[in-house]
């Protein structure tokens, strides 16, 4: 019974990439502050399994840059905004953890004292060695590159073995099973298909970077309740994108 409790991790160390949007429920906007609750519950379970977290959380609930830009805004002060709500969204994430009793540490690549730590890769890594969940907000701190590149980016700093990326959906399909009865589901599937089908699992410099550092990235189901801690337990319903 021993061995069922206690079950043989994969990863020691693993990125969680989420969306804004997930932070929303079924609002059109902001932050559900059950919702997020919820998904720091998901957290707490593999932190408990030993695992070490670093996170990234996009800011699409609140704002979302190509947006801004497409309705007129210069683009470099649209990604600026957008990079900003990822520290709100981090934020709101960290006070979940902390509530739960895991020690959290928000770590900005743009730096605001008051609120968060800068980045610094080195403290970076030893927060994840003191078993804190690192969630890294404000992106890569440049304008041009999205929450997927970030995470990416910060992934191969960290030496995560995978990233997971939290989605609606359980996997990469063909096409949008929400919408077409008939979309094939990717048990496995290699970077280049992802960019030459277009598969949309995350942009296209984001894959490029995971190819190139060979970092696979693993696609999943957030809203099914104990997903992330059971594939990390070799159990569940997941794609994963590799070489």
């Amino acid at each position: 019974m021993a061995g069922a409790e206690e079950p043989k991790v994969t990863y020691k160390r693993v990125l969680l990439k989420i969306s804004g949007e997930a932070l929303m429920g079924d609002q059109g906007y902001g932050l559900h502050p059950p919702t997020v609750a919820r998904i720091a519950a998901e957290v707490k379970s593999v932190h408990d399994l030993g695992v070490e977290i670093c996170m990234v959380i996009g800011g699409g609930n609140i704002f979302r840059g190509l947006q801004g830009s497409a309705q007129g805004m210069e683009r470099t002060t649209a990604d600026y905004m957008g990079m900003l709500a990822t520290v709100m969204n981090a934020l709101a994430m960290q006070a979940a953890l902390e509530q739960l009793g895991v020690h959290t540490r928000v770590i900005s690549a743009i730096p605001m004292d008051q609120v968060c730590e800068p980045y610094i890769r080195r403290r970076a890594v030893r927060h994840l060695e003191k078993k804190r969940v690192c969630i890294f907000a404000a992106g890569t701190g440049n304008p041009y590159f999205t929450t997927d590149t970030a995470a990416t980016l910060r992934a191969n700093e960290m030496a995560c073995q995978a990233i997971f990326k939290g989605t609606k959906v359980d996997g990469v399909y063909d096409k949008d099973p929400r919408k077409h009865a008939d979309a094939k589901r990717y048990d496995t599937v290699t970077y280049d298909e992802v960019l030459q089908k277009h598969l949309g699992v995350m942009d296209a410099s984001a894959i490029a970077l995971a190819r190139d550092n060979h970092l696979p990235i693993i696609v999943f189901s957030l809203d099914e309740p104990g997903g992330f801690r059971g594939i990390l337990s070799g159990r569940g319903t997941y794609t994963r994108v590799s070489g």
